[in-house]
């Protein structure tokens, strides 16, 4: 499918200038209702077929050995969240048309767990347990947010880091992005200067919007 925490793809019949003004236009309008891509409507109408089906869960996972700082990492994640529309967006079907809402602000769901307290074959086990749980945890497309991170704690400098994001969000690609952006973000915390990354020319809406038209 299409990217939709970042694309390359720029409308157009619009400059960036004119993206920029009507996205702050209507960032000041709150949640907002668009029209969603033909990507996501396909990915949507086959929720809709099978709900509650983990099938287009993408999960990513990492090792982290060394000193992590858990509070600067969740700050990250809020702030790749609060950049990508992609991530603050879920999908209504009002009428026979389903919708993207998309809004101004979204909690993250982060999860701390501490297993340090374990045996190492009881850790290992508990951390599979997470892994498989998580994976085949459904998304509800109408009130979910389409990102989860849960931090497992396995000893005093490692952790295990393991991010669950549903397909209509992003992609593996995407997924590139915002372990990049998350980086970024978590360096600048660490030091005391938060990181400042370049606006995005489109937001993944907006070529929801140049498709349809």
């Amino acid at each position: 499918m299409s990217t939709a925490i970042n694309t390359g793809v720029a409308p157009a019949a619009k400059t960036r200038r004119a993206l920029l003004a009507e996205r702050l236009r209507r960032a000041a309008e709150g949640a907002r209702r668009m029209p969603l891509s033909f990507a996501q409507q396909r990915l949507w109408f086959l929720d809709q077929l099978e709900p509650n089906s983990p099938l287009y869960n993408i999960a990513a996972s990492a090792r982290i050995t060394g000193s992590l700082n858990a509070a600067a990492l969740k700050r990250a994640f809020e702030s790749v969240v609060a950049r990508h529309e992609a991530l603050r967006t879920r999908f209504i079907c009002p009428d026979e048309t389903p919708l993207q809402v998309i809004e101004p602000q979204a909690e993250l769901e982060f999860r701390s767990v501490d297993l340090q307290a374990q045996s190492d074959a009881a850790r290992e086990a508990e951390l599979k347990r997470w892994q498989r749980e998580e994976i085949n945890r459904p998304f509800n497309l109408s009130t979910d947010k389409l990102l989860r991170v849960t931090l497992l704690k396995l000893g005093p400098e490692e952790h295990h880091l393991l991010l669950i994001l549903h397909h209509i969000a992003g992609d593996e690609w995407s997924l590139k992005i915002l372990f990049r952006e998350i980086a970024a973000f978590y360096e600048g915390f660490i030091r005391g200067e938060p990181a400042t990354l370049p606006e995005l020319p489109i937001q993944y809406s907006d070529y929801a919007m140049w498709q349809r038209d």
